[in-house]
């Protein structure tokens, strides 16, 4: 394996160390058994020191002068406690559906005043070496409900934990300010960013295949493993793409979505943008995927070309001396040099020189 390869393996191993680290030992992580991580209170873009109850917290916003929300997390909620919250915060049963179940695309819908995102996270599944088998790309379901003073998280599968994304905002209190709807720009964000490390983790895989497909001993390459990054390439192009109309959406300032305001539709502009480079990325990846496969099939004729052409020459050999062989073989009486004292090694010669001559011929011209 390349030098550089292990070295950027090795990176992104102490990267992914470092951000479980710091989920962890976030403060609002919530007791093993439930599926509420968090529920969080945002006053004029700061925390509220009291964690409470999702009713308490949606109580003591509704009860203010409209300037605070609250943001619930959840992980995998069971049916009834989706229900539950639903009554709670008003969201329309189609989008309980949205949020209780996996989802083949990302989308954006709109109930009322109450914005329903669905993120398909991503994340690179590290690989000592790449098989037939190896899975490249985890993929897991992201589903924000951004209403005008709360912020509902539920993830599913293997999407990562968001008290990363919350300790960045609270660091930025202007931009909290903004209300939910830059909670949900910081969830794109998010998402979006993820996007470009897993592609950036998977072109590394490419440039492996690459370099293995082109290198002199390319005959150990097995095409099954080309074609494996290409299907684990092809479940990140899914995940990926179809997020772009959405974001444009979101960012679209002649059909403004509430909560989103005009202040924050450049942010979104911007994550779109990002979301278009990495589109693009994947799209050259398929195709070099493509190039990279048909060369390997190409190298693989030529070399079964060469070991035919190889067969077939020293078959002409063989048959030189098969032919001398199997003339003077015959069981006829009257045969030129039978009697002769000479003639057994004047044969052996002959069909020596001959092999000989038709060996050099073959070596001449590239055969042998």
């Amino acid at each position: 394996m390349p030098l550089m390869h292990r070295l950027r393996r090795a990176a992104r191993r102490r990267l992914t160390a470092y951000r479980a680290a710091v989920d962890l030992s976030h403060p609002a992580r919530s007791p093993l058994g439930s599926a509420v991580e968090n529920c969080v209170v945002f006053e004029e873009g700061v925390r509220t020191p009291r964690d409470c109850s999702a009713a308490e917290a949606l109580e003591r916003v509704r009860k203010g002068d409209g300037r605070a929300f609250v943001w619930l997390g959840l992980h995998e909620p069971e049916q009834a406690e989706l229900d539950q919250l639903g009554a709670l915060f008003g969201l329309h049963p189609l989008a309980l559906e949205d949020a209780s179940g996996p989802h083949r695309r990302p989308r954006l819908m709109r109930y009322d005043d109450t914005l329903c995102a669905v993120f398909k996270t991503v994340r690179y599944v590290e690989h000592e070496e790449l098989t037939a088998t190896s899975e490249v790309v985890d993929t897991g379901e992201l589903v924000a409900f951004a209403g005008p003073d709360f912020v509902i998280t539920v993830r599913h599968g293997g999407s990562g934990s968001l008290g990363p994304i919350r300790e960045s905002l609270e660091d930025m209190p202007e931009q909290l300010k903004m209300g939910p709807a830059a909670v949900l720009h910081a969830l794109a964000d998010f998402v979006v960013d993820e996007y470009e490390r897993v592609t950036d983790a998977v072109q590394d895989d490419i440039d492996l295949v690459e370099t293995t497909v082109f290198s002199p001993d390319s005959g150990r390459v097995d095409a099954g493993h080309i074609y494996q990054l290409k299907r684990e390439l092809l479940e990140l192009k899914r995940a990926v793409a179809p997020l772009a109309r959405p974001l444009l959406a979101l960012a679209d300032p002649l059909k403004p979505l509430p909560p989103v305001g005009p202040e924050l539709q450049p942010y979104f502009r911007d994550v779109a943008d990002h979301l278009a480079r990495t589109v693009e990325q994947l799209a050259s990846y398929d195709a070099l995927l493509d190039s990279i496969l048909q060369a390997h099939l190409a190298q693989v004729t030529v070399a079964q070309n060469e070991d035919m052409r190889k067969i077939t020459a020293w078959a002409a050999i063989v048959a030189v001396p098969t032919m001398g062989c199997g003339l003077w073989g015959m069981n006829f009486e009257h045969m030129p040099e039978l009697h002769w004292t000479y003639g057994y090694p004047l044969a052996i010669s002959v069909m020596a020189a001959a092999c000989f001559t038709v060996h050099r011929a073959f070596r001449r011209n590239g055969w042998l």
